[in-house]
């Protein structure tokens, strides 16, 4: 199998049936940055964010979008730590995934960053569905992306989302990188992340 191959196609061998969509997921570095987002796989995207479940309905979100080629996209990418800012340039589109850490009334919104985390995780499925790729970032600079975009304390940028089509890994700058794209997809077993199954 070559790179390429490797690239476009990389189903998870999984313990028990899942999704197509789900064990068809996966994150890579490697986009096609002459590819561009339609504006209805993104607002799709998005909507798939909207609609997650949120405890008490809160919706403890915001995503601060930015196409390649825009000043909000350059802001975002500057704000995101070294390593990642090496292959970013190539995606379509950057999100900035902001939770709700306090409510209106100054009290801690618990919950804030989990609800994020599932809007992402459908914005994610949402895309991978409609033939695009995700990549999500820890590694990005949270008081720099705060101020970029003037962030009250209430909101916490807490990843980042790269969004593209993916391209092979042949088009990426360095080895080290290059061997990550393609390397075997693993997870820890079941027994080692579930008590009493």
């Amino acid at each position: 199998m070559t790179l390429t191959d490797t690239t476009t196609a990389r189903n998870a061998d999984t313990s028990a049936p899942i999704l197509d969509v789900l064990a068809g997921r996966w994150s890579p570095r490697s986009f096609d940055g002459a590819a561009e987002v339609s504006e209805t796989a993104l607002t799709s995207a998005l909507e798939a964010a909207r609609w997650s479940a949120s405890a008490s309905n809160t919706q403890p979100w915001k995503f601060i979008v930015g196409r390649r080629g825009t000043p909000t996209f350059d802001l975002i990418n500057e704000n995101l730590m070294g390593f990642n800012q090496v292959w970013t340039p190539n995606a379509s589109v950057l999100i900035v995934n902001v939770a709700e850490v306090v409510d209106e009334d100054g009290k801690p919104r618990r919950w804030g960053t989990y609800d994020l985390g599932q809007a992402v995780a459908n914005l994610t499925v949402q895309a991978h569905a409609d033939g695009l790729h995700v990549h999500q970032m820890g590694g990005i600079e949270v008081e720099g992306l705060r101020a970029a975009f003037d962030l009250g304390e209430r909101w916490e940028p807490v990843t980042v989302t790269a969004l593209g089509v993916v391209a092979p890994a042949e088009n990426l700058a360095d080895e080290k990188t290059r061997a990550r794209e393609v390397a075997p997809r693993v997870r820890k077993p079941m027994a080692e992340i579930v008590d009493g199954l």
